[in-house]
């Protein structure tokens, strides 16, 4: 089952690649009027799909029981909602006093206001052994992006509630009533979900290269690649200090959710918010670049670091099983 989910991985982020590729060869096609209609089809009919697929395939149940560890969940919210944000708006001022461009700056901003997502960082997770993670409401993301937005708050509020909370909601309805025949089947919720995902992703850049007036430098791109890089290790290295600090109370397993929950940032999630909260917005694929490189960097480093980070669990698991008094 990992290994298919790894290879689905690999897939989707080559289906990326071929996704801004086929946007620059014929980009008339997902323009917003083209045949593709993507003002109807994506902004609501996709994005609505996602997290309907979001709500089947969402066990509540295990939702619960994570809640049980109120401690790790409040951590990972406030590392990821407050603390990751935070930091990256006081870096991105040093920044602004560079030659990067700056709408990639924005993109780095908004990556830092995203929740994790409830695939990669959980997969990673589950591969060591720990913990699984925690799913960050999406309303909360409002919080920070709104007021980055032309668009009115208002209408992003309802076209988010229209088109993510509902879709979730009723998915998550139609789950009770068709809970066994999903669990029997195992309908390929992931494979549908990066589908549409990719059809974003496509008509997103579409608008882009069909406005003349957008370029992209390439040093600007290579600085962000490296930006992302250190952000990346930086934090998971913060996040393995902080949990495992004498007093923290939390256990090596606490710690691998930790490291990964609090620093991996959710693409599903990301992409059609940003459609809705820069809608009409000239530079939204511009500002989605970051989020796009950001997906596949997590997904590389966690994957080098999972038998370092499962090596010093197993050992740190057996050190207190041999430390612990018998009676």
């Amino acid at each position: 089952m990992r290994l298919l989910e790894r290879m689905r991985k690999e897939w989707f982020m080559i289906g990326i690649v071929l996704a801004i590729a086929g946007a620059k060869l014929e980009p008339s096609v997902g323009v917003n009027g083209g045949p593709l209609k993507p003002e109807i089809t994506v902004s609501y009919i996709a994005v609505a799909t996602i997290f309907f697929n979001s709500g089947l395939s969402l066990k509540t149940e295990e939702l619960t029981s994570a809640l049980v560890h109120i401690k790790l969940h409040l951590f990972i919210q406030i590392f990821t909602l407050a603390f990751f944000p935070g930091t990256i708006w006081l870096f991105l001022q040093l920044l602004s006093i560079t030659p990067i461009n700056e709408w990639l700056l924005k993109g780095l901003q908004t990556v830092g206001c995203m929740p994790p997502p409830v695939s990669s960082a959980v997969i990673l997770t589950k591969a060591v052994g720990g913990n699984e993670g925690i799913v960050i409401t999406p309303l909360l993301l409002l919080l920070f992006l709104g007021s980055s937005s032309s668009v009115p708050f208002t209408s992003i509020f309802s076209q988010l509630f229209m088109t993510v909370v509902v879709p979730l909601i009723i998915g998550q309805i139609v789950r009770r009533y068709i809970k066994d025949w999903l669990e029997r089947k195992k309908p390929p919720f992931g494979a549908i979900s990066s589908s549409v995902l990719l059809m974003i992703i496509y008509t997103t850049f579409c608008d882009t290269f069909s406005n003349p007036n957008i370029d992209l430098d390439k040093f600007s791109l290579i600085l962000v690649l490296f930006i992302i890089f250190s952000i990346q290790l930086s934090f998971m290295l913060l996040t393995f200090i902080f949990s495992t600090r004498n007093n923290s109370g939390f256990t090596p397993a606490d710690t691998v959710a930790i490291i990964f929950c609090s620093t991996h940032k959710s693409l599903t999630l990301g992409i059609p918010m940003l459609k809705i909260v820069f809608a009409g917005h000239d530079h939204l694929s511009l500002i989605s670049v970051p989020l796009l490189i950001y997906h596949p960097v997590q997904i590389l480093l966690g994957s080098v670091l999972v038998p370092t980070i499962k090596s010093w669990m197993v050992s740190r698991q057996k050190g207190v099983k041999l430390t612990r008094p018998t009676v």
